[in-house]
């Protein structure tokens, strides 16, 4: 039986929504023979007793009717039903990985146990001597009574969905992954395993002369019985399988088929397929939308087809549905998940999502199996009826004996009144404010709200301390954070972990403007590892790592240089608006590094919370400054594309990252035997290492952090290390020295376990009462308000907070200072203090070398137990980036909760309230360290990108050409017309839950891959002729090549096989950046989702996008094809998209635009387009067969092959 998540990864989202109720046609009155008590609500027992039926029911012989429904588990899921093969026992599984067998037609309970502690029950198969529990990458074989026989566990990342017996000792595991698995059940070991093709194997059938294989592709495929190769296979349906069974010479299935961009939906056609001459028969339209389906061959070869709300069908899969032949299996609103048929067909069973499983028959007395064993049953009880006891037997056991209350006193189970009173907890009194102000009319009160405690809560108070609450009102919440609860009281709203909410507009009507009124860029969180979009921010506002970035090009296909300096070219670009990292996590994906430091999650650790974000970030902030190190003082050899220059900032031998961040490192190692080993490296960041407690009462002693990242830069500790002179091992003293200052110190505050939390909050105390002490001591100053960014022109604000003069409130969770002092004397060596406010270097200590150092970033984890908690960075944004965006000069802190941006005080960011804020890792910066930098950006992108290159792809052949590159004459100039289309695949489906209403919420939408680019000339003689038609080569794994819609078939991005033009995703990417920069107009239909999947920021005035200049406000929008039929007469896309073809649709469906608009005004284009609409509604928005415009499209534009 199939999990009822279904088997496609998104299918279990979305395919309630697709099986709709019964037709009106088709209600239960129609059939005389079903008795009207049985379509009554089936109440559900939680004692999960049997509801049985009642005494006047009548159940027709060789009709299946209810006989009896058992509530298992109420509102769990039953995801699997097997009838026993040897005895009358019917056997459950649940969601919750707990199952339950019933006996006999009764369905009295026989036993209750627990599979698997997390996972649901796939699939249970029984034996002679056990039972089978088949769990995601767990099998179990337990005893009818519960006692476990064993237990295997698959391989890690194996999702297992279906097993069979091959013989009495060996079985076959299959699921989706591309392997099936042979074990042998005597040694409980894995004999073989057998390659299958991706997306695995869901269903498995058996008959005397194949395997049959049954694919979420909507494929089934026929494999030997001992070689398990496959020798046939049938392409049922075009989306998905549901399930298929196999009788004789026959073999049916339903499933469901694609329907474009609206996914997919069910399809009332079961194909069936004759086994002899292997080939489609005529396929058998059923009336209720099929879910399972099983041969029942008792006198006939009859199929039972079952829909997820419960409409039952028998027909012959050879003849026609008869409408009289539906009935409805009463599930009291509830879906169907699992269905079996009894070995002697006489039983079906059927599982819903309320917990409730349903046993219909054929007779009123009806045996499960042919010849059934005796089910062994448990002793009755025998305290009600007390036999005869000889009490001169040995053998007769004591606990037969029953116990005499011989003392007066209660026993301990009987509880006194008081003790078991319900005593519910009263509501708290209503605010006075509110009863001050409440004005009554009638019997309802009204008052403004008072704003005293949190939206849409009452709290109770169970302590007598109550937690603060926050009180930052001003960013809306989350979608995620809706569902308040009491531990995220204490975390601000602005530091909840933020997500999107997808729409079916996608992104267009998600307001990112509430979450970020600044005009820097945030980033979206929802692509793989996207953990890391805080630390991308703080090197992008580094102002030298941002301009080194950007000067960096070079020839390698991976380069994680090359793409921040694409995503910095963006971040620059935008106007607040967020953009998406993807492309430089794609090639963050590909670095061997990466994965061995376990940097790169996969999707359940991310949406689980079970990564260790603090110390995952802390792990990629040393990544990946020595990536950025490596690859930018590695030698360039010949430059992939002709022309562009060579990095003068990465090729000079010296790398920018080792000056900004690196430091000269002396490691010293003494041996006790006196031989001392010096050697020197060079180190980019450091880690802070917290003393031990040495106090006898575990108190922790109070240390200042100028001291604490003192001892962790210049570290000396004992280890065992291996020392030449004395040839063995032996404790040695290892000590560490810097012999410069970096420009930019790192630090990462290892932060890691709940001992250094501690000595963080003990910290972060004293410093709050060295400061309240201090303000005491002194007089209070008046308080000078900053002039911010978001206050009115010639006005100053007077928001709370943001002062001149540091008040102790501001102090409480600080132990970091602003501003640091460090120097390096001959004398004692590095000297590290804290600098106070305004307090500068003197000349002497200028003199000596003494430098400051300011505080500019600060990466924090937010911990939340619910979702696993986020990271969040302050960031110091300097005076440069105001300039660039906002035309203003001055610095200021801001906090960047991925796309959410919001200015804040320079105390919040040294803040940390250890019980729900850590430190990660803190970034200060040299002053005045930048001049010494050159901050010139030169694009490094020129002309020669779109000159010749050598395909990638082995078959690629010159008559294969599609496209002409452009002639040193034809390089384009600003305002020059460029038609461009994109086609793409999916390598993750979309993540949807259905809510109550029964609307579909997208929690994570599908990620998309660009496969396809293709760009023609917008004029000239050659107008219309491609000079850019890239195939993009992927490394990662596509799950859909959506041919349908994209024309790519499996092959084309395979450079082994491809006989297309096959490029990296980089080399595309260059020639579309040349272009954007040099201010090309492109002209396209839906480049607004073709820019966003290629990751490219495109100027609002170099777009001109045809689903717009043809659309009505608060209409629809209409798509390429019927655009192109109504003005320009032609068919396009009759049976598969091509990009050359939409490219050039597009350029004249601009020209006819412009025609239209200039030749009539803007009053005649408008009735043009009411015309268009209402056209459109007349036809439903279907292009009708023409035949004679086929071809059309290709008519005005000379061919590639004919220039």
């Amino acid at each position: 039986m199939m999990n009822f998540e279904g088997l496609d990864p998104g299918l279990g989202e979305y395919t309630p929504g697709l099986h709709g109720g019964l037709e009106p046609g088709l209600d239960s009155s129609m059939d005389p023979r079903l008795d009207p008590s049985l379509l009554q609500g089936v109440d559900l027992d939680p004692d999960a007793l049997a509801v049985p039926v009642s005494e006047s029911m009548h159940i027709l012989e060789g009709m299946y009717s209810e006989l009896h429904s058992v509530a298992a588990e109420v509102g769990i899921p039953v995801t699997a039903t097997h009838f026993d093969l040897q005895e009358e026992l019917l056997w459950m599984g649940n969601h919750r990985g707990h199952a339950s067998s019933f006996f006999g037609t009764t369905m009295g309970r026989y036993s209750s146990f627990q599979v698997h502690m997390t996972d649901d029950i796939r699939h249970i198969q029984s034996m002679d001597t056990g039972v089978l529990f088949l769990t995601k990458n767990n099998l179990k074989c337990l005893t009818r009574g519960g006692l476990i026989m064993f237990d295997y566990t698959t391989e890690e990342g194996a999702d297992m969905h279906s097993l069979i017996l091959t013989d009495n000792n060996t079985l076959l595991m299959g699921g989706l992954q591309n392997f099936v698995t042979e074990l042998d059940l005597t040694t409980v070991q894995e004999t073989q395993k057998f390659t299958v093709e991706v997306p695995g194997v869901a269903i498995m059938r058996q008959s005397n002369r194949f395997f049959f294989c049954g694919h979420t592709s909507g494929k089934v495929s026929l494999r030997d019985l001992r070689t398990f190769k496959m020798e046939y296979e049938f392409d049922a349906f075009s989306g998905s399988l549901s399930d298929f069974d196999v009788n004789g010479n026959l073999l049916a299935a339903c499933g469901f088929s694609s329907r474009g961009l609206n996914g997919m939906s069910c399809d009332r056609f079961l194909m069936v397929y004759d086994l002899r001459m292997m080939r489609a028969i005529t396929p058998l339209q059923v009336h209720v939308d099929p879910l399972f389906l099983r041969f029942i061959p008792t006198y006939t070869s009859r199929l039972a087809i079952i829909s997820q709300t419960g409409q039952c069908q028998f027909c012959e899969p050879t003849g026609l549905a008869n409408l009289a032949d539906i009935f409805h299996v009463n599930t009291v609103g509830q879906l169907l998940m699992s269905f079996e048929v009894s070995s002697s067909k006489q039983a079906l069973s059927f599982g819903d999502s309320g917990g409730c499983v349903h046993l219909w028959s054929s007779a009123p007395e009806v045996s499960f199996n042919s010849y059934s064993r005796e089910t062994e049953l448990a002793l009755p009880c025998l305290v009600d009826s007390l036999p005869q006891l000889d009490w001169n037997h040995e053998l007769m056991p004591l606990s037969l004996l029953p116990m005499s209350l011989t003392s007066t006193e209660p026993l301990l189970s009987d509880w006194p009144t008081s003790f078991i009173m319900p005593s519910p907890r009263r509501a708290p009194p209503v605010d006075p404010e509110i009863l001050r102000t409440m004005k009554t009319v009638g019997f309802i009160g009204y008052a403004p709200n008072p704003r005293t405690r949190p939206r849409n809560q009452v709290p109770y108070k169970i302590k007598d301390t109550e937690l603060e609450y926050d009180s930052y009102n001003q960013v809306p919440e989350s979608p995620i954070g809706r569902d308040e609860e009491p531990h995220l009281y204490m975390v601000p709203k602005k530091y909840r972990k933020v997500t999107i909410k997808y729409s079916k507009l996608g992104l267009e009507d998600f307001d990112f403007k509430h979450y970020n009124r600044t005009l820097f860029a945030g980033l979206e969180p929802h692509i793989p590892n996207a953990y890391c979009n805080c630390m991308i921010q703080v090197l992008y506002f580094l102002e030298p790592v941002r301009c080194l970035v950007q000067n960096h090009l070079c020839q390698k296909e991976f380069c994680l240089a090359c793409e921040l300096g694409f995503l910095f070219h963006m971040l620059d670009l935008s106007r607040g608006d967020p953009c998406q990292a993807s492309n430089f996590l794609r090639a963050f994906r590909t670095i061997p590094e990466a994965s061995a430091l376990g940097l790169i999650l996969a999707d359940s650790d991310e949406q689980t919370g079970k990564a260790r974000l603090g110390r995952l970030i802390q792990s990629w902030n040393r990544f990946i400054l020595a990536q950025l190190h490596q690859e930018t003082l590695e030698q360039e050899g010949p430059q992939a594309y002709r022309g562009a220059s060579s990095s003068t900032l990465g090729s000079s031998g010296e790398s920018v990252i080792g000056r900004l961040f690196g430091c000269e490192v002396e490691n010293s190692s003494l041996c006790r035997c006196g031989k001392e080993t010096v050697r020197s490296s060079l180190t980019l960041l450091f880690t802070m290492h917290y003393p031990e407690q040495s106090s006898p009462d575990k108190t922790i002693e109070e240390y200042d952090f100028a001291e604490i990242l003192k001892k962790s830069i210049c570290l000396e500790q004992s280890t065992q290390a291996w020392c030449d002179n004395c040839e063995k091992y032996q404790p040695t003293v290892q000590t560490r020295n810097i012999r410069c200052l970096p420009d930019v110190l790192v630090i990462n505050c290892e932060v890691n376990s709940a001992k250094e939390a501690e000595f963080w909050k003990a910290q972060t105390e004293y410093a709050y009462n060295k400061a309240l002490k201090k303000e005491a001591a002194e007089p209070p100053k008046p308080k000078e308000p900053l002039p911010t960014e978001w206050c009115l022109e010639e006005e100053l604000c007077s928001v709370e907070g943001l002062t001149f003069d540091t008040q102790a409130e501001d102090m409480r969770h600080v132990w970091i200072p602003l501003s640091l002092k460090m120097c390096i004397s001959k004398t004692q060596g590095l000297e590290v203090s804290s600098l106070s406010e305004g307090e500068e270097l003197t000349e002497s200590e200028e003199a000596e070398g003494a430098s400051v150092y300011d505080l500019v970033v600060t990466v924090s984890h937010i911990q939340d137990a619910r979702t696993g908690g986020n990271l969040v960075v302050h960031i110091k944004v300097g005076e440069t980036y105001h300039q660039r965006k906002e035309g203003v000069t001055h610095q200021q802190w801001y906090l960047f909760n991925d796309f959410l941006i919001e200015p804040i005080d320079k105390a919040e960011s040294a803040q940390f309230d250890m019980n729900w804020k850590v430190p990660a890792v803190l970034y200060y910066v040299k002053r005045n360290s930048h001049p010494k930098y050159d901050l010139r950006i030169k694009n490094p992108i020129d002309a020669s990108v779109l000159l010749t290159e050598a395909s990638l792809a082995r078959k690629q052949r010159k008559s294969h050409a599609t496209f002409i590159p452009l002639m040193v004459s034809e390089m384009p100039q600003a305002a020059d017309l460029v038609g461009l289309d994109a086609e793409f695949v999916t390598l993750n489906q979309e993540e949807a839950e259905l809510r109550s209403d029964g609307t579909k919420s997208t929690i994570k939408p599908s990620q998309m891959s660009v496969a396809r680019i293709t760009c023609v000339r917008g004029q000239g003689p050659n107008e219309g002729v491609p000079f850019i038609d890239d195939y993009i080569s992927t490394q990662e794994q596509v799950v859909d090549y959506l041919t349908q819609y994209s024309g790519i078939k499996p092959g084309d991005l395979d450079v082994k096989i491809s006989s297309k033009h096959l490029t990296t995703l980089k080399s595309t990417y260059l020639k579309l950046r040349f272009l954007i920069d040099t201010g090309v107009r492109f002209v396209g239909h839906g480049l607004q989702k073709d820019f966003r999947v290629i990751n490219l920021m495109v100027p609002k005035e170099q777009v001109i996008d045809t689903v717009y200049l043809f659309h009505m406000p608060r209409k629809r929008m209409i798509s390429l094809r019927f655009l192109a039929w109504y003005f320009l007469d032609l068919n396009i896309q009759s049976e598969t998209h091509d990009s050359i073809e939409d490219a050039r649709t597009a350029l004249q469906l601009y020209r006819k635009y412009l025609e239209l608009s200039h030749n009539g005004g803007q009053e005649e284009f408008r009735k043009v387009l009411k015309a268009l609409y209402e056209k459109g509604r007349k036809l439903d928005w279907k292009v009708p067969d023409i035949d004679s415009a086929d071809g059309q499209g290709t008519a005005m534009f000379p061919s590639v092959m004919g220039l």
